[in-house]
C-alpha cells in the first residue's frame, strides 16, 4: 500500500510507574528454579531484560490512553474538534462491550461525529490502527486522527508465576518464559494529511511521512501463542498465556523475511536505503536474528526492552517516540518500523523522517 499525503505528526507515550526488576520476578520463582536447577540471572540471560513497568492496581487502561493522548494534543497545539477517528489498539481491553475507545473519546472531549472503536491484533495492533486512520485519509474521509494504546502485564505475569509454583516443570518454564518479560505502558499517534498549522508558530507543520504499508500473515500458526481465559470449574476461569518460544522465533522469522522482501519491493527502497529501524520489543534474542536475517547493524537499531521489556502493542511506538527525543531518528532518515506478531502476522512501514 502506498501513501501519498499521511503524515505521522506525534507519537506521545505514558510509562507505567513500578518498576519490577527480573531478579525481584526470579526472587519470587526460586522454588522453581532450585526444582529445575535454573541458575540465578537465566531470565535476564535468556531474554536481555533487566526490568520493566507496571501499573499501580486497580488501574484502567483507558486513563493511561488518555493520559498519552492528552500529552499529544498539548504538545502538538491540535484541537480535538479537528480529530476524525479514535482507535483504540490493545490487546489489554476494559471489557467486552463498549469500545475503550468510548471512553477515551470522551474524556477528551470528542465531538459526535468523531469515528470511534476498538481494532485487536495481539502486539500489531497499533500498527493496524495506524494503517486504518491513514486509509480514511488517503480516501479524504478525514483529515487527521488518533491511535490510541495501553497495555498492562501486571495481572498475566502474577498468574503465570503462581502457575510455575503450583507446575515446576521445565515444559511450563519454556512456555511461561515470554510472559514474564511483559511490560506496561501506553501511547497515543496522531495522524494526519499535513495541512494543519502549529498554532502557536501559524505554519503547517508536516510530520513524518508514511510512505508504504507492507503486510504478511501465515494464520495456520495461530496456536504458537495463545491469552486468554481458561475455565478451572464452573463459572471460574483464570487467565493463561502460553507460547511457544522456538516455534515462534522459527516461523515468525520465515515470515518477516518474505514480508520485508515484498516491502523492499513495493516501497521502491534498496536495503542500503534504510538508514534507520524500530522493531516491536520482544528480547534479545529476537533481535539478534532480525538483524541478521535481513542484515542490518545494530548500530541503525533502537532498543528499549532492556528497562521497559515487551509491553505489547505499545512498544514499537513507544520506541520511535525515545529514538526520536534522543536524536537517533533524524529529519529526512529513512525509517522502517517491523512488527511481527502471533497469529501469525508481520507488518512493515516505510517512512520519511
Amino acid at each position: 500500500m502506498q501513501y501519498a499525503r499521511v503524515f505521522i505528526d506525534d507519537i506521545s507515550y505514558q510509562l507505567a510507574p513500578r518498576i519490577i526488576s527480573s531478579d525481584e520476578i526470579e526472587r519470587r520463582l526460586e522454588p522453581v528454579y532450585k526444582a529445575l536447577r535454573i541458575p540465578k540471572g537465566q531470565l535476564k540471560a535468556f531474554t536481555g531484560i533487566e526490568q520493566r513497568r507496571w501499573w499501580n492496581e486497580s488501574f484502567r487502561y483507558s486513563d493511561g490512553a488518555i493520559a498519552a493522548a492528552t500529552k499529544c494534543l498539548t504538545k502538538t497545539n491540535f484541537n480535538i474538534n479537528d480529530i476524525g477517528a479514535i482507535v483504540y489498539t490493545g490487546v489489554c481491553r476494559e471489557g467486552f462491550e463498549p469500545a475503550t475507545a468510548c471512553r477515551v473519546a470522551a474524556k477528551l472531549g470528542a465531538n459526535s461525529h468523531t469515528v470511534v472503536h476498538d481494532i485487536s491484533n495481539a502486539c500489531l495492533g497499533a500498527l493496524n490502527g495506524i494503517i486504518d486512520i491513514a486509509n480514511r485519509i488517503e480516501l479524504g474521509q478525514i483529515k487527521a486522527g488518533l491511535v490510541v494504546s495501553c497495555e498492562s502485564a501486571h495481572t498475566i505475569v502474577e498468574s503465570s508465576i503462581k502457575y510455575l509454583l503450583d507446575n515446576p516443570t521445565m515444559s511450563v518454564f519454556a512456555d511461561t518464559l515470554a510472559t514474564l518479560t511483559g511490560g506496561s505502558g501506553a501511547t497515543a499517534i496522531l495522524i494526519t494529511n499535513g495541512s494543519f498549522a502549529n498554532n502557536q508558530k501559524s505554519q503547517v507543520l508536516k510530520g513524518h511521512k508514511l510512505v508504504t504499508v507492507t503486510s504478511r500473515t501465515s494464520a495456520a500458526d495461530f496456536e504458537i501463542c495463545h491469552w486468554g481465559m481458561q475455565a478451572v470449574a464452573p463459572g471460574l476461569f483464570k487467565e493463561i498465556m502460553t507460547t511457544d518460544a522456538t516455534s515462534l522465533l522459527k516461523k515468525g522469522m520465515h515470515l518477516g523475511n518474505l514480508t520485508w522482501q515484498d516491502f523492499l519491493v513495493e516501497s521502491g527502497w534498496q536495503k542500503s536505503d534504510v538508514d534507520k529501524l524500530i522493531c516491536h520489543q520482544i528480547g534479545s534474542v529476537n533481535r539478534k536474528h532480525v538483524l541478521e536475517q535481513l542484515n542490518i547493524s545494530e548500530q541503525q537499531d533502537f532498543i528499549t526492552f532492556p528497562t521497559l521489556g515487551n509491553m505489547g502493542t505499545v512498544s514499537l511506538p513507544v520506541t520511535a517516540a525515545m529514538a526520536t527525543e534522543q536524536n537517533f531518528l533524524k529529519k529526512n532518515d529513512k525509517v522502517a518500523f517491523l512488527g511481527i506478531g502471533s497469529g501469525l502476522s508481520c507488518i512493515m512501514m516505510g517512512l520519511e523522517w
